[in-house]
């Protein structure tokens, strides 16, 4: 059975990306609407959750003030209006309870996601590579204590370890710092397997091999022959990390141990809106429906960066393209010996 690792690593001593093969990539991608709408959607997403303070300048709120006029207290502190107290002041509604702006704490709750899920995953990463490295290049014993230790890292459970870690970390320490280090530190052991398993393959090529007879350290190996031959795998996994982050920060977040009030988080939210949902369905669906959107665009981005960056299956999708054309191009051949029959 194929594993998750083995389709992700390309073939051993495949081109690696540079300038020409940037460009083939781009054009791979481009002939994936579904990874250009994905890549859309996430720029977007980038680009508000950046522009947030001057977004919430230009509505004229801020994600922590509330307005206690704008909730019916009689009702338990439901939003006064509809969809959950939609106006020009407020374009989103307002928070149930405390009246605060949806608009302005989903903006910065997105600044939260992104930031904790692309500091994780380069921690990830770089802590990946440098053992896998470490694991490929060392002697057996080397390997074979960095590749157990990996193996524990895969088996230990991420979301159980990160609530514990979170409860005993003093409160006044950064919380956004704090879940990037734990998510990270926790979470490079596919990396480590993947780089691993590809240097063990690389460092038997011909280059590679002239290499390490020339007496060059194996560290200066790894910088000048291995790193660019692992790119395409690398980023690929990365791309496959980074909607998994998330959905752990959310996660610890809507427990209760991830970003701490009033710093604004879409977990947070959610796990605030437990009691709201029948009487404001919409402080539901927004964190909700952003929470998917965004997960699912990384996904389908993630998916599409592997296509084109490996070979083997650019090559496959190639001789299906053809199969299908051939069958295309015989209906065509056949419908018109018809007409001329008739």
């Amino acid at each position: 059975m194929t594993t998750l690792h083995e389709t992700l690593a390309p073939a051993a001593g495949a081109p690696v990306p540079a300038a020409g093969a940037a460009r083939q990539v781009w054009r791979r991608l481009r002939g994936r609407p579904s990874a250009l709408t994905a890549a859309g959607i996430l720029v977007l997403l980038v680009l508000l959750a950046v522009a947030a303070p001057l977004l919430a300048a230009i509505e004229g709120q801020d994600p922590n003030t509330y307005h206690d006029a704008l909730v019916d207290s009689a009702r338990g502190g439901v939003p006064v209006g509809s969809f959950g107290g939609v106006s020009g002041d407020h374009w989103l509604g307002v928070e149930p309870g405390t009246g605060r702006d949806l608009f302005v704490r989903l903006l910065y709750g997105a600044r939260i996601s992104l930031l904790v899920a692309v500091g994780a995953t380069l921690v990830q990463v770089a802590v990946g590579v440098a053992v896998g490295l470490a694991a490929g290049l060392g002697n057996r014993y080397v390997d074979g204590f960095l590749s157990r230790t990996t193996d524990v890292m895969v088996a230990l459970p991420m979301l159980v370890l990160g609530i514990a870690l979170t409860a005993v970390v003093p409160a006044d320490f950064p919380r956004p710092l704090l879940l990037i280090l734990i998510i990270g530190v926790l979470g490079w052991g596919g990396t480590s397997r993947i780089v691993r398993a590809q240097t063990l393959s690389l460092k038997r090529l011909d280059f590679v091999a002239a290499a390490r007879l020339s007496g060059h350290r194996p560290w200066r190996v790894a910088r000048r022959e291995l790193l660019p031959s692992l790119a395409a795998p690398v980023i690929t996994y990365a791309a496959i990390l980074l909607p998994s982050n998330i959905v752990v920060e959310a996660s610890l977040s809507f427990l209760g141990v991830g970003v701490k009030p009033p710093t604004p988080s879409w977990g947070q939210m959610l796990s605030s809106a437990q009691t709201w949902f029948r009487a404001d369905p919409m402080y539901v669906l927004l964190p909700a429906g952003l929470l998917f959107v965004t997960v699912l665009a990384f996904t389908v981005l993630g998916d599409a960066v592997r296509t084109a960056l490996d070979p083997r299956e650019a090559s496959r999708l190639r001789v299906g393209t053809r199969k299908e054309s051939r069958k295309e191009s015989r209906k065509e051949s056949r419908k018109e010996s018809r007409k001329e029959k008739v």
